[in-house]
């Protein structure tokens, strides 16, 4: 029986993870779905004082709280970021780092700073105010590869806006994720997620990852649990 926590991305909550957290644990793991401050069912929280550290925060207060060891830390496309600050700050705590097409951090940098130019140029100016708060607004899910028109609508109904300070914040680490827990990138490639390539390529390069291509789309944990739920199963451990 395996322990996983499953980071959510931009937008998202811990429901996002919901199909592919039921067949793990019908397969007998234990799984965790935290939601990030200020998104999903906490998005009364939201503040001006959110920031990356409130996220990597946010996780360890759920590794610590329920006392859990040897997890298999699993982050989902700006949930790597969340997911490799929380593994640097409880490394004794974490068995496997995963990054689902996710971001690796630079350490005391941002995350804004792996974004393509025009996708960061457009979020940044389509930005609002919410409740003294500014934030990224809900993209299509279209853009994340998604056609399904109920899947679509599902995620419209339950996205939230997302505090922009956390893309801005630098990341604080004690060593580059190269420098942490054994890890996996596995890499979406139908299509290609443009927010995701730079730490895509950088995966591929770093000696003793275990890096795998799969051909799903970045939505893959709504489109294809079925899949996700096996992929984390086969990671070499």
């Amino acid at each position: 029986m395996n322990t996983y926590v499953l980071v959510h991305g931009l937008f998202l909550g811990g429901w996002c993870w919901g199909p592919v957290a039921r067949l793990l644990t019908a397969n007998g793991h234990r799984v965790f779905t935290p939601t990030q401050t200020g998104l999903g069912e906490r998005h009364h929280l939201l503040s001006p004082t959110i920031g990356m550290d409130t996220f990597i925060q946010d996780l360890v207060n759920v590794i610590e709280f329920e006392e859990l060891n040897r997890v298999i830390l699993v982050g989902h496309s700006f949930g790597g970021m969340a997911a490799a600050g929380t593994a640097d700050a409880l490394p004794e705590r974490i068995r496997h780092l995963v990054y689902l097409d996710g971001a690796i951090p630079n350490p005391d940098h941002a995350f804004a700073e792996q974004l393509p130019q025009d996708i960061l140029t457009q979020r940044l100016a389509e930005a609002k105010e919410i409740h003294g708060t500014r934030c990224f607004l809900p993209i299509d899910p279209a853009q994340m590869g998604i056609k399904k028109q109920d899947v679509q609508n599902w995620l419209r109904r339950r996205m939230t806006p997302h505090p922009v300070k956390t893309y801005l914040d630098p990341i604080q680490m004690r060593l580059p994720p190269e420098q942490g827990p054994s890890c996996t990138f596995i890499r979406c490639t139908k299509p290609y997620y443009p927010p995701a390539n730079v730490s895509g390529e950088r995966a591929q390069k770093i000696p003793g990852w275990h890096y795998r291509e799969v051909a799903v789309s970045h939505g893959c944990i709504f489109l294809t649990p079925h899949k996700v739920a096996r992929l984390l199963q086969e990671i070499p451990l």
